[in-house]
């Protein structure tokens, strides 16, 4: 039977889950602790923020390239170690929302400082509508609907089209592409949410 996946991040799951298990099982045996790789990975996305701040957007492609894969690794540790809490999740998930606020208000800042009112815009866009996304999931989990994973810009699919708009320099497209994204993403949980409830 073919394997079917809700989101970017579960096929991104699937395909490098034996590396991922690998990269776990060795950060254990070198005792690393799963919250303090979550905090670790807020350093690249602020220094990948400051140079796109300052309009360095392929530095900061290239530095958000290299620590995205301190995304995942928390949660490889944490379950090689067996040692997966729901405080982790939650500042897992916390640190995530930091780190999309310090990128798209990094790429805005350049934009506003150039007097590049569109583009500035479209970060804000993209960041409400990243904001959004978490949020139906967030609360349709808090109101005991389910967790509603859903959807085509999930963070993978987001931080994947960020990457590629800064090493490209396609920003304008990258963040019209994300900002409808995000948005058609989160009405698609509500939706979604909306169905699950509707006999309520």
């Amino acid at each position: 039977m073919p394997v079917t996946f809700r989101s970017p991040s579960e096929f991104l799951r699937y395909v490098a889950s034996g590396l991922m298990t690998r990269l776990g099982q060795l950060g254990a045996r070198l005792g690393w602790q799963p919250n303090a790789i979550t905090l670790l990975g807020i350093l690249p996305t602020l220094i990948a923020a400051l140079l796109a701040a300052s309009g360095q957007f392929f530095a900061a492609g290239v530095v958000l390239l290299i620590g995205a894969p301190l995304d995942a690794l928390d949660g490889a540790v944490a379950r090689a170690k067996g040692c997966e809490t729901r405080f982790g999740a939650l500042l897992d998930s916390t640190v995530d929302r930091y780190t999309d606020a310090l990128m798209l208000s990094g790429i805005g800042y350049a934009f506003a400082q150039a007097g590049d009112l569109l583009n500035m815009l479209l970060a804000f866009g993209a960041l409400s509508g990243a904001y959004a996304v978490s949020y139906v999931r967030a609360r349709a989990e808090g109101l005991g609907i389910g967790s509603i994973k859903d959807g085509l810009f999930d963070r993978a699919a987001r931080i994947i089209v960020l990457i590629l708009a800064l090493l490209t320099g396609a920003l304008t497209l990258g963040l019209l592409v994300l900002t409808i994204g995000g948005h058609l993403t989160a009405l698609q949980r509500l939706w979604i949410a909306h169905r699950a409830t509707r006999d309520d």
